[in-house]
């Protein structure tokens, strides 16, 4: 008996925008790179349910954060509606306030909305205990809220770190010198969807003064380490119960990001030394080069993929116990 034959369709696909306000400062900065941005007018013309992914922004200059996260979101084939989220229990130095309110819901105001995908981002309070930071008991009620209310969680850098106590309770160890430079990872787990496409080493930015430590992690049956550094330990965790990703280092940062810690230290007369393997012949005079962009690409692409693979139509239904 002779099989019908099986046929493979290839089909070119061009990324689909991401929707943002056109007034965001943002918005200028994504055209210019060619991210495709969208109108509400396309959007609604559109016969799609938009993912809706959420921006939990603990960054001090949001301005920059919100860039780096929407080119990442918006180099996707899917339709996404990004909404910006804040804690009440904080103000920020270097944003604006009429930019908070024109661009920023609070928690209060987004908390009975389900999100297919929640990022909550990294703050600059490493060195102090979780439960010093003033907005902590704020924090806690939305890593629990992502439970029932999101689909997907991704926490970045010190937000992973919070977030993995808090589940977890796996701790933060300080670092006797900042994690600070461009470092090589290895692919532990090629199979993960999150991970498709990716080499098996690859450059990953750090910029960090803590760490959490694989002997902790691997106590917690439910957490799988995805990616890991010789050098600087553990970087990507998965936790499928949960549906939550721990990326401990910053595969968003634009090219000159670490140039632009170090120099901001070196001005404030800040012990620091040259971020690792990041300036052409460690000559700070030179500028360096982006080594991971194409994969935090892959790593971003990969997420949203997963989450329109396996969230409800139904937003109603994100958080019902079907996963």
């Amino acid at each position: 008996m002779v099989s019908p034959p099986v046929f493979l369709y290839l089909i070119e696909w061009t990324p689909m925008p991401i929707k943002i306000p056109d007034t965001l400062p943002a918005f200028e900065t994504l055209v210019h790179e060619g991210v495709r941005l969208m109108t509400e007018t396309e959007a609604i013309r559109q016969d799609i349910r938009p993912l809706q992914i959420g921006l939990l922004n603990l960054m001090p200059n949001k301005i920059k954060t919100e860039v780096q996260m929407a080119r990442l979101i918006g180099a996707t084939p899917l339709q996404v509606e990004l909404t910006l989220v804040r804690v009440n229990g904080h103000r920020p130095k270097n944003t604006p306030e009429e930019h908070l309110l024109a661009f920023y819901e609070t928690f209060e105001e987004v908390e009975a909305r389900k999100f297919d995908g929640f990022i909550i981002t990294g703050a600059p309070v490493e060195t102090l205990e979780y439960e010093e930071v003033t907005y902590w008991k704020e924090l806690q009620r939305i890593f629990d809220w992502t439970t029932t209310n999101v689909h997907s969680t991704l926490n970045v850098c010190w937000g992973a770190m919070a977030a993995i106590y808090h589940f977890h309770g796996i701790p933060k160890y300080p670092l006797k010198e900042k994690a600070f430079g461009v470092y090589r990872h290895q692919n532990l787990k090629p199979s993960s969807v999150y991970l498709n496409g990716f080499s098996d080493d690859f450059a990953v930015p750090v910029s960090r003064w803590t760490e959490v430590r694989r002997a902790d992690i691997d106590r917690v049956p439910d957490l799988e380490i995805l990616m890991e550094s010789k050098e600087m330990g553990v970087c990507l965790v998965h936790e499928k119960k949960g549906n939550r990703l721990y990326m401990f280092n910053h595969v968003e940062y634009d090219s000159t990001s670490l140039s632009e810690e170090y120099f901001r230290d070196v001005d404030a007369g800040v012990p620091i030394k040259l971020p690792h393997d990041y300036f052409p012949h460690n000559d700070s005079a030179l500028p360096p080069q982006n080594r991971w962009r194409s994969h935090a690409h892959l790593f971003f692409g990969n997420w949203i993929n997963e989450i329109y693979q396996t969230t409800p139509y139904e937003p109603a239904k994100i958080g019902a116990g079907a996963y």
